[in-house]
């Protein structure tokens, strides 16, 4: 071992580490002390005021909750390594349906997580313990935390193609990746409301990826962040995963995480759950998950489950949360709809001259427009107009509001107009 003089810290060949690129926007932002400015970086949803919301169904929920500790009903005791019951009984019903027949024959092993990159992290350990080795692929773009998640579970990653030049589906390039993958290797796969790129396969176009997962012998990982957030409409949005399951009888796994569609962004609130052949591997699947997770945090937070079980076993306050799930998602279209008009309005050149007009915007679903912006132009909108994006020209569009949406289109303008247009390869 090396000698370390006195007054050196042993810890001085620590670099420091770099900002990530989706929560160091939200900290520059937070520092700029500019009156007028605008966060578009992280998925957080906001009000017309630009503020945080906070579900009224949860309100409800949290006096319901409130009362039975003030009763003694309930306490603060460790849930178990595999979450609260309650939780577990509700949630793959989000994703599988109530009427769910993997879910009647006891098929899922079901884990509580921390949000949904706790469920692709437990996902993660399991299969670094019981396929070692496996290839992992990953749509290019993607998440900036999948890589990241997968690595530190000692997996390779690699990335399939996903868009095309102007910002549709690349079905082609993406099966033909999926097709050159090694047998058995894991797909990750956006169950709804693709990010960053909001764009989605039709119901058609999973069909065809279907088929290639099942003629390669895939493990689907479907990354469940926005549903009932995209469309308004929790069925429509679980379509791919039912689908596999279902219509497909295959294994898989299904991420889910309550921070949009619950706005519980701070709870870390989700779910892992892996749909099985038989009930008997579901329940050695489940006894595993909870050894992963006693490893890795002992056992899940209470409050956040109590939240979502609280809504979702009471009609009146289900119903209601599905009434605030279409409102959020309508204003989103709205805003997107209010985006591309403010940009026509003012003869806003387009991202590059492969694009016909700004249709692309309203074309995507979900948290988050891919604009075609590169880093020349974010470059400008923050430091000239201070609003604030990733580098990628990812907009939240949670962010946009009647207020700002002009000021956002003006913005953009001068920085295509400054800056010129994308790079297209």
């Amino acid at each position: 071992s090396r000698l370390i003089p006195a007054m050196m810290s042993r810890w001085n060949h620590v670099e420091q580490a770099p900002a990530d690129p989706i929560l160091g926007v939200a900290e520059a932002f937070k520092l700029d002390p500019a009156e007028k400015k605008v966060n578009l970086g992280i998925g957080a949803y906001r009000d017309e005021a630009g503020k945080p919301w906070v579900l009224e169904c949860v309100k409800a929920a949290e006096k319901v909750l409130l009362e039975e500790l003030n009763s003694g009903k309930s306490n603060k005791e460790y849930l178990p390594v595999t979450g609260l019951q309650a939780f577990l009984d509700v949630t793959a019903q989000v994703i599988l349906g109530k009427d769910s027949p993997v879910i009647k024959d006891k098929k899922v092993a079901i884990c509580q997580s921390l949000s949904g990159t706790g469920a692709l992290r437990i996902s993660a350990e399991f299969l670094s313990q019981y396929n070692p080795g496996v290839d992992v692929y990953c749509s290019d773009p993607t998440w900036g935390n999948h890589h990241a998640i997968f690595a530190k579970a000692g997996l390779k990653t690699h990335k399939y193609r996903y868009l095309t030049p102007t910002m549709t589906l690349d079905l082609d390039g993406m099966l033909e990746d999926l097709n050159k993958a090694k047998e058995g290797s894991v797909f990750i796969l956006h169950t709804v409301a693709h990010n960053p790129s909001g764009v989605d396969p039709t119901e058609e176009q999973w069909k065809l990826i279907a088929d290639v997962c099942e003629a390669k012998k895939a493990i689907p990982i479907f990354d469940t962040a926005y549903q009932g957030y995209a469309t308004g409409d929790l069925e429509k949005d679980a379509f791919s995963v039912r689908y596999f399951a279902h219509e497909r009888g295959m294994e898989l796994m299904a991420t889910q995480s309550y921070s949009k569609n619950f706005g519980l962004y701070g709870e870390r609130i989700g779910a892992l759950n892996v749909v099985c052949k038989d009930a008997a591997c579901a329940k050695k699947i489940q006894s595993q998950l909870g050894l992963i997770v006693r490893a890795m945090v002992s056992n899940p937070p209470l409050h956040g489950a109590q939240l979502v079980a609280t809504v979702i076993g009471n009609d009146a306050l289900y119903k209601q949360w599905d009434c605030e799930l279409k409102m959020m998602s309508n204003r989103i279209v709205d805003m997107r709809t209010a985006l591309v008009a403010a940009l026509k309005a003012i003869d806003c050149p387009t991202p590059a001259s492969i694009y016909n007009d700004w249709g692309h915007i309203t074309s995507q679903i979900g948290m988050f427009a891919f604009t075609g912006l590169q880093e020349k132009h974010v470059t400008i909108l923050c430091d000239k107009y201070h609003i604030y994006c990733t580098t990628n020209g990812r907009f939240s569009m949670a962010g946009v509001n009647p207020n700002n949406v002009a000021y956002i289109a003006e913005a953009m303008k001068d920085a295509l107009v400054t800056a010129g247009p994308s790079t297209v390869a």
